[in-house]
């Protein structure tokens, strides 16, 4: 793909269902991207490149939630052509959920959310770690382990990769959703056992973000615990993404017998 959002390393010439995946604060779609080497050979995994990082850089980091969005949006109408499943991680999970709900309002709404180390929306935001010195945030993310901390002790990769990471946070301690209704689609929420920027109770929460299941499951490990655990969590995506293929296939063969 060519789109400047959207990474794809393995198209697939007729998938079945597709899976995007959203990046954590600070985060990239290269990693994310990777992982559709590990999935069945009908589901196409893409991976949302915010701007103001790797082959973005040029652009400046979105400092508004909504236009993150609205761009996010505009590049996953294409896709709505198949069943489409949402995986957000921490700040990722914000933005999908508010890609899930601008898309249902443009009737492409989503066939599954799934959100990972993130409290639900109804819980308040908290934190303040983009107002705060970057050797502040330095010590977070090698606290959180999702960047190798040796990089950041480089001054140039420091000059290029915290301020996307300070927006990105200021996005997320910010975040405010007010009262409006659920989603239709499933929902699943994620975590890890040890994970200190959610626990169970405020992940269950999310079930009260849609009228359809709700499924919570807990892997072993703290905020990262996808990278030791790669091989279930990618068994649960590839189970979450064929069900609302078949889903999505049963209701165009009802839909087409009714016409």
């Amino acid at each position: 793909m060519t789109d400047a959002w959207l990474r794809c390393r393995t198209p697939r010439h007729n998938p079945s269902a597709r899976l995007v995946c959203l990046p954590h604060a600070g985060g990239t779609a290269g990693p994310y991207a990777a992982w559709g080497t590990g999935l069945p050979d009908d589901v196409e995994l893409s991976a949302v490149q915010y701007p103001g990082r790797e082959d973005r850089l040029s652009e400046p980091p979105a400092d508004d939630l909504q236009d993150l969005v609205t761009g996010v949006c505009a590049a996953l109408l294409p896709l709505t052509d198949r069943p489409l499943v949402l995986f957000g991680h921490s700040f990722g999970a914000v933005v999908a959920h508010e890609t899930a709900r601008r898309l249902t309002a443009w009737g492409a709404a989503p066939d599954h959310l799934v959100v990972s180390g993130r409290r639900a929306p109804a819980l308040p935001a908290r934190g303040d770690l983009h107002t705060r010195p970057d050797d502040d945030l330095v010590a977070e993310l090698a606290r959180l382990g999702g960047t190798r901390g040796e990089l950041l002790a480089e001054p140039a990769v420091r000059a290029a990769y915290l301020p996307a990471v300070r927006a990105d946070f200021k996005l997320a301690e910010t975040y405010h959703r007010p009262a409006s209704p659920p989603l239709d689609c499933p929902v699943t929420a994620l975590l890890g056992e040890t994970d200190t920027e959610v626990d169970e109770a405020q992940a269950r929460a999310w079930s009260a973000h849609t009228t359809g299941t709700f499924t919570l499951r807990a892997f072993p490990g703290g905020h990262f615990y996808f990278t030791p655990r790669r091989e279930p969590v990618l068994r649960l995506l590839a189970d979450v993404t064929r069900t609302a293929a078949a889903t999505g296939a049963r209701c165009r063969l009802e839909s087409e017998n009714l016409s």
